[in-house]
């Protein structure tokens, strides 16, 4: 690390302060060579405080977030991660034939388009997005037969995707409107949530009508 001024330089947590985000997201942005970091002979990471206003300066440039393109982008990377033949070591996904396997495989795109529907309204109509969805989950389990547990591990599979790619492209994006960011990360778990809620309800209402 070059010597300069004490004053001009600044420890992770300083910059996560200026940015106002997570000191985790600066160590990611550093790591990733989003941010200009220089280490300690010790290993610590320090930052130039010029380079970060600089860097401010120019992140605010950018256009603030596209939830529409945003989503495009997360679709993408989760169709990467399903390529990767991930689903073929999930339990749950063992139990499936070919046809139950397609159906399901067409579920994060399935996820992706309500979650855009649920994004652009408001109210009711976006809950009962969340829980229409949240049903089709349970009823394709019950079709093929899965448990409720393994409906469940499903379901949370696409959802696990969806928010990772989420934080992926986020990091990818370099946007200083952290805070529009985080609303929609706020509002995914919410519908989310319902969904999950709706399939377990659904679970339970089967089974009692079935007793």
């Amino acid at each position: 690390m070059n010597k300069k001024n004490t004053n001009d330089w600044l420890s992770l947590s300083d910059v996560a302060r200026m940015l106002g985000v997570h000191s985790s997201t600066v160590r990611a942005w550093a790591d990733q060579g989003v941010l200009p970091v220089y280490r300690t002979e010790g290993g610590h990471r320090r930052f130039l405080q010029d380079e970060i206003n600089l860097w401010m300066q120019t992140s605010r440039q950018k256009k603030e977030v596209d939830p529409e393109r945003a989503l495009r982008d997360v679709l993408k990377r989760i169709r990467f991660k399903i390529g990767e033949n991930q689903l073929e070591s999930e339990k749950w996904y063992q139990k499936l034939d070919n046809e139950a396997r397609l159906k399901y495989r067409m579920s994060g795109k399935n996820l992706m388009q309500s979650l855009a529907s649920y994004l652009s309204a408001e109210g009711e109509d976006a809950i009962a997005e969340a829980r229409s969805l949240g049903y089709e989950y349970a009823s394709r389990g019950r079709r093929y037969g899965l448990s409720i547990i393994d409906a469940t591990c499903a379901f949370l599979f696409f959802r696990n995707a969806l928010l990772e790619a989420m934080i992926a492209v986020y990091l990818d994006a370099r946007v200083s409107d952290t805070e529009s960011w985080g609303d929609m990360l706020s509002r995914i778990h919410a519908f989310t949530d319902q969904t999950m809620l709706s399939l377990m309800e659904t679970y339970q209402a089967f089974e009692k009508n079935n007793r």
